[in-house]
């Protein structure tokens, strides 16, 4: 992995007569200094991306583990090298990925059904009680972005 900072993990799924079960993330396995604050649950629809965005102070925590996802990465922080990468993640390959400020971020749902995604990230949306700036820098209405999926 050449962006630094940019941590994945793979998860196992267990599987018996009930059902399945995947443990998204452990305090014990944490990327150091990564503490996540809150958490959400979304669903993406086939053919549709969300990003290219970037933050300015907050590092997600990105569990994929289902449905098929293309997930894209590039490096935007001074004083690195400029870096794209394009990741296959979800049900055939459930990561947990921490992607760090400054690493411009997207993934789509090139699969044929609705897929959900686990973000944990360490800051709050919109800070305590949603009453600051939220932490996001927006590349996907940007017609001259380098940021494309």
């Amino acid at each position: 992995m050449a962006l630094r900072g940019v941590e994945f993990k793979s998860l196992r799924r267990h599987e018996d007569a009930r059902g399945w079960l995947v443990e998204l993330y452990r305090d014990d396995e944490l990327p150091e200094g990564f503490h996540p604050t809150m958490g959400y649950f979304s669903s993406t629809k086939p053919g549709v991306a969300r990003g290219p965005h970037e933050h300015v102070d907050q590092t997600d925590g990105f569990i994929f583990f289902d449905g098929e996802y293309e997930l894209h990465l590039w490096e935007n922080r001074e004083g690195e090298p400029e870096h794209y990468e394009i990741f296959k993640v979800g049900k055939e390959n459930p990561v947990f990925v921490t992607v760090p400020p400054g690493v411009v971020h997207a993934y789509r749902n090139v699969g044929t059904s609705d897929a959900f995604v686990i973000n944990v990230p360490d800051r709050l949306y919109a800070g305590w009680g949603k009453k600051e700036p939220v932490d996001e820098i927006r590349h996907e209405n940007d017609e001259n972005s380098r940021f494309k999926l």
